[in-house]
Parts: structure tokens; sequence; C-alpha cells
């Protein structure tokens, strides 16, 4: 094993290098080329790191393959889908790895990864469902045996995407028992979000070797009716018929039919859903830090650097905003940035977790081999070596440029970042991932989705734990939590921006709601400030509102403060939350308290900061006036003042 490589001490955290909070560098278990600092300036990567990541990665993980090739039984606790189905994942999840290796150097193979493959495939279709050492389960329904429909669309797109050099040397037998077992994604319920896409990933690499019948028509119309549904304008998808709008965007739904009509050659397809791209891309090009993380929001965040996925795959098609230097400092960033920070063990594999392991980073749907859904990054391997995206020189990421404010309406989501020390900041007022036909009451809270903000510097505290970034009422010693989100609307100017949502606060003991209350919330987000004011409507006698921050690891670069403004009670305590977040081990969020009956204007102000002198809040707001339902606040460092009218709702800033 080769030492990690070294980054100079004089290039900043946005080069990839360890930022504010985070571990010492240990870099990947797997050797790198040297830096090429005057390529890629910040990130040091080129596209033959690139092509060495994938190769470290698949050869730590095929050290678990089984001896047909089948199945890589890659070591840690099985999800709840079981052993065989987790051993599927390892091989279908690393084949698109592979894939996208091979076919982005036209064929070359020098590790003989497809010959591996091919073999698994030949081995793993003998006898499908058999409980033996080699043989795949068969697809099923979602609720009954579905992750295999999830892994079929990784075959599928494997087998597409190596076609020439694989699929097409196969046994006329083999090819047949593919076919067969791919089938069963086509013929079963996939469950209602992005699952859709998988048989229509599986029906498109079909049709593309000549197997087209009415079954793969009808796979990929149902799935196309329903992604025209699911999009609500500028870019933005939601995850089925909800509310969920997360990194599934990215690397799901925008990333399978923009590919399928990429590789197609679908002029229609490419620029209908190229459009799309376009639009997402530049608003989800900044919520990526200086430091290279992605934002650490929403579920199956152990993916990982999959969330630059649909920044390489607007390079490789040329559907983005983003200049080409741009692209590969945002994707080569988020590569880097895991793998200086532990995301591969002494063993070269994929933990379960962010940065290393980290249990409540999890879904119960993950298994060992899960984090390589982290391999729809190396999309980007699809530009060849002569392509801008890896010939231009690296240039800034958006969130490496001044302070920015960025109002997401269609999603109901405020981007706030700050130069002085990368961090991006989102504020939630829109994504709750609560589906249609459930009741609030009836969900339990997720961490990942109901907390009221979210940045690439911290996570969210466990379930168990106060909960970070929080606006609950408090009765009787029950605390609400939030559910369903409705979005009021988003907006702002020059420097500054605003969102707001109501919801109903929801008890999970007790009775579950108190008729008529509810809770308003609108965010404004200023340089690194944070306005935060809420309106409690119907609250009942003796109810008290609690308002938390961020949560951070004490003596850690990145601080946390919330200072009250009006309408609480007293100066800020500081709550534990031993169990800490993915970003530290142990962590502390500061909470303000309030009594809330009747209806209620509160106001605070927050910030995340890791700049360094960065002033206390104390002096940051010099006047604050209530008059009803309308709060003004003035700005001390320019005078400026900030409005904030309900009934209606009103927001302003000059």
């Amino acid at each position: 094993m080769t030492a990690p490589h070294a980054t100079p001490a004089s290039v900043p955290s946005a080069s990839g290098d360890p930022g504010p909070g985070s571990p010492a560098s240990a870099g990947p278990a797997f050797e790198l080329p040297s830096d090429d600092r005057v390529l890629s300036p910040r990130t040091g990567y080129t596209r033959a790191h690139w092509e060495a990541a994938a190769d470290g990665l698949l050869r730590a993980a095929w050290r678990w393959a089984t001896p047909g090739n089948a199945l890589l039984d890659l070591p840690g606790r099985p999800s709840r889908s079981g052993v065989r189905s987790d051993g599927l994942e390892g091989y279908a999840r690393t084949f698109l790895a592979a894939a996208f290796r091979v076919a982005g150097a036209g064929g070359k193979d020098p590790h003989g990864w497809l010959e591996r493959y091919a073999d698994g495939l030949a081995a793993g279709t003998r006898t499908p469902g058999r409980d033996d050492t080699e043989s795949w389960p068969l697809i099923l329904d979602h609720h009954v045996q579905g992750q295999p429909m999830v892994e079929s669309a990784s075959v599928a797109l494997g087998l597409r995407l190596t076609a020439p050099w694989l699929w097409d040397r196969l046994d006329p037998g083999v090819q047949d028992r593919a076919e067969e077992w791919l089938r069963g994604s086509l013929r079963h319920t996939p469950a209602p979000n992005n699952w859709y896409l998988f048989p229509y990933s599986v029906a498109g690499f079909l049709e593309s070797v000549g197997r087209s019948d009415a079954e793969t028509s009808r796979a990929r119309e149902r799935a196309l009716t329903l992604l025209e549904s699911w999009y609500r304008g500028e870019g933005w998808y939601a995850d089925g018929d909800s509310r969920a709008f997360d990194h599934y965007n990215g690397w799901a739904l925008h990333l399978y039919p923009m590919l399928d009509a990429h590789l197609a050659g679908d002029a229609e397809a490419s620029a209908h859903h190229g459009a799309r791209l376009r639009a997402h891309l530049d608003g989800f090009s900044l919520l990526f830090g200086g430091d290279g993380a992605p934002l650490h929001f929403g579920r199956s965040l152990t993916y990982r650097f999959a969330a630059s996925a649909a920044v390489g795959l607007g390079a490789v098609t040329g559907h983005t905003p983003l200049a080409p230097g741009v692209s590969r400092r945002l994707v080569s960033g988020a590569l880097r940035y895991f793998l200086d920070r532990g995301a591969t063990g002494d063993d070269g594999l994929l933990s379960l977790g962010w940065h290393g392991p980290h249990d409540a980073t999890l879904q119960y749907y993950s298994g060992p081999a899960s984090p390589y859904w982290a391999s729809k990054a190396f999309v980007a391997l699809l530009a060849p070596e002569d392509h801008p995206l890896w010939t231009a020189p690296e240039e800034p990421a958006p969130s490496e440029g001044p302070d920015r404010v960025l109002a997401l309406p269609v999603p109901g989501l405020l981007v706030q970042s700050t130069r002085a020390d990368g961090i991006v900041r989102l504020h939630n007022h829109g994504s709750d991932h609560i589906r249609p036909h459930e009741g609030e009451a009836g969900v339990p809270d997720d961490p990942h989705y109901s907390r009221g903000a979210y940045s690439t510097g911290t996570g969210p505290t466990a379930a168990a734990n106060v909960a970070d970034n929080h606006v609950a009422l408090e009765l009787s010693g029950r605390s609400s939590g939030r559910r369903r989100i409705h979005p009021l609307g988003a907006g702002g100017g020059d420097g500054w921006g605003w969102a707001a949502s109501w919801h109903r606060p929801v008890f999970a003991s007790g009775a579950p709601m108190v008729p008529g209350l509810r809770v308003e919330s609108v965010t404004v987000a200023r340089g690194r400030y944070e306005l935060r004011v809420h309106r409690v409507v119907g609250a009942p006698p003796g109810a008290r509102l609690r308002q938390t921050g961020w949560a951070t690891g004490p003596g850690e670069e990145v601080r946390s403060a919330l200072r009250g403004l009006h309408g609480w009670a007293a100066e800020p305590e500081e709550r534990r939350a031993p169990q800490g977040t993915a970003f530290t081990r142990w962590a502390v969020v500061p909470e303000l308290t309030g009594p809330a009956e009747g209806t209620a204007l509160f106001a605070a102000l927050a910030t995340l900061t890791a700049e360094p002198g960065a002033a206390p809040l104390s002096g940051a707001v010099s006047e604050v006036t209530v008059d009803g339902g309308t709060i003004e606040v003035r700005w001390t460092d320019d005078g400026s003042r900030t409005r904030i009218a309900f009934d209606p709702l009103t927001v302003g800033h000059g």
C-alpha cells in the first residue's frame, strides 16, 4: 500500500483538504497519481485520478466476489433485503463504475474488469432464485422482494455502456437468460417514486440490442408519463407524488432519462431532458461547499460523491450552464472530499456512512454494497481525454465566489453561501418526504428532511438526541414534530433572500394534534446571518415554543450561534447531543424558549460560520420593531431594514 498523496500546506480548504470540523486527511487506501496543481489548482485531480479511483474501488470490492463472480458479498451488516440481494447489489453497483471506466476509455480494459462481470452474469442468471452460491434473486414487486429491481437498472446500464466489448461477445444462451432475468423488472411493481426509472432503463437497454416489444414500450411510456407529472419546473422533480426534493433529482430523476437519450442518440429526447438538466444545474451547482462537500440533506447520503453525477452528465452531454473548469472543480472536489476523509477504510471499501462509518446517516435499506451507487459519479469518464471537462483549467466553484443567497421557489428552498468559509446552507421550506397517503401523525420524524436547515459543514443530530434547527411547540411536556411542510413562497434580491412555509405541529404521544394550531415560519438570509421568524396561531394555555440552532462540535472551527430578538424568554441555553452528527462525534445545540399562548410572534438571529474573527450576533441588529403581526429588523452594518408581515405574508428588504 502506498502512502496517501500529500497536499501542499499553502492550498486552502477549497482544494479538497479537510475543512473546518473535519478529521485529518487520511487519503484513500489505494494509489492515486500525483496532484496536478497547474491544470487543477483547486483539487489537483485530473482524469487519471478518476480512472485510478475507479480501479482502486473496484479492486477492493472484487476481493469479496463469489467463485463464479456473480455476487460481491462485502463485509458488514446486511440490509433488510438479505445477504443474497446485498451480493447482487455489490455486483451491479460496481459494474456501473467499471462500465463508465471502460466505455470512457473506448473499450480499453487493462485490468480485465469486463471479463469478470461477464462471468458473473453467466453464473448469476443460470438458476435465478435458487439458494446457492451464485444465483441472483428474482425481481419481484417492491414490497415483496424489490431491491433486485434497483440493481437491474445498474446491470442494464452496465451492459448498454459496454455492449461492443461484453454483451456482443456473450454466448446467445447467456444473453437470453440475462434478458429473462432483466424482464422481471418490467413485470413487477416498482416503489411509487424514482423506481419507475429502473424498468425504464432496463427496457432502454433491451431495445438498444434489438429486443424491443410491447413490454419494453409500456415500461418506458409509463415511466416518462410519471416523470412528466413529477416535474415541478426550474429543473426540479418531486421524487414521486409528494414533496421530496433532494439528491435523487441529480443521481436518478435527471440521470436515467438524460443518459438514455444520450446513449440512444435521440436528439429530441436529449433536447427535452437536457433543457431541464441545464436548469437544474443552474441552482444545484451552488450546493457544493468550498471544500468540495455536497449538501448534507435528504436520504441515501451514503452514496456520497454520486451527488456530483448530474454535474458530470451535464458536461458529457453539453447540457449545462457551467464552464468545463467549473464542472471539473465540482465533480473532482466531491470525489476528493470523501477520499481524503476516510470514506474508504484501510481495505479500500466504501463504508456505510459519510466521512467514515456513521449509522445515523443510514436508512433501513442500506447494506454493505449500498455506498457503491457512488459509482454514478464516474459518468464523468464518458468524456474522453481531449474533452474540455478534462483539458480546461479548473475554475472556482459557485460557492467560492461572492456571498450568495439563492431562492428556489419550486422546491421551497433557500440557499446561502459565504465565501469566507466556503459553507453552503440550505433552509428547507418545501421538502418533507411525506407521501400523499400518509397521515402526518403516523409518520416518524426524519432528521434528513424535517429540520429547518442543513449545510455542507454540519449534519443533523440523531433522532434520539435534541433536534437541531428545529422549531417545536411544547405542551404538557410533549414536544411537537414538523411533518408535512406547506410552502408559502420564496424570493429575494441582491444579496438577500427569503423562504417561508407553515406546518401543523404533530405530537408523537397523547393527542396527535391540537385543532387550529399551526406554525408559520420565515427565513431571511443575508451574508452569514439567518433571520428566523415564526408566528404561532391557536396555541393553548401553557404552550411554549422552542427554537434550536446548528449542531456543532465543541472547540471546532465551525461555530453555531443563536440570539433571540423578540418573543423569547431568555438567553439561549446549550443542549447536548452525545450521538453527534456525521461531522462531529459529539455536538452541542443552542436553544431558545418562550411562551406561545394564542397567537404569538417570535424572531431570532442564527449563524453558522468558520470565518476567523467573525463578529458576535449581538451587534448584527440594531433595532427590532413589532406591530401586531408585523416585525421589522434594522441591520447594523448598512442600516437596511427587513420587514415581515403576516396575513397576507409579505417579505421586504431595503
